[in-house]
């Protein structure tokens, strides 16, 4: 038997992208691996310590609305949004993908998934791939923690 963090691990975006064109209920968790989270370990709402009935995740399965905008932003997208839990949640987070069963919203509006199914690693290099790609868009992006005045928070 395999170890649970004994994944593959994807070393480009268009890597996720193609694994996105081919699967449904996949998901980005943040984390320190499978093998921490697929335990008796849950999810936990950091301002209240509320433990949440299923993992926190991030959606990658494209929205209809998204029409036939570039797949490859979409994804970056969604890497973007969320890099800096690599930074807030400490040492050894990084982020993972997996298939999973949504049950539920959590205090943030992020999908609960149980049922997971690890598929692979994120390598940074696809995390600083999809930096690049988000940052060549037009408008005042930055990942969703932001502080009061609109800036991202570092």
């Amino acid at each position: 038997m395999t170890a649970p963090d004994a994944l593959p691990v994807l070393t480009s975006l268009d890597d996720l992208v193609a694994m996105v064109e081919r699967g449904k209920n996949l998901f980005v968790r943040w984390s320190r691996g499978p093998g921490t989270d697929l335990g008796p370990a849950s999810s936990t709402d950091d301002l209240t310590g509320t433990s949440l009935p299923g993992l926190s995740v991030n959606a990658l399965d494209v929205e209809p609305w998204w029409d036939d905008r570039p797949l490859r932003l979409w994804v970056a997208r969604r890497l973007y949004d969320y890099c800096h839990l690599r930074r807030d949640k400490g040492p050894g987070v990084r982020p993972w993908v997996l298939e999973g069963r949504e049950i539920g919203r959590g205090p943030d509006n992020e999908p609960l998934v149980r049922d997971a199914r690890p598929l692979a690693w994120i390598g940074t290099e696809v995390i600083d791939e999809a930096e690049r790609e988000v940052v060549r868009q037009r408008g005042p992006w930055g990942p969703l923690r932001r502080s009061a005045d609109g800036e991202p928070a570092g």
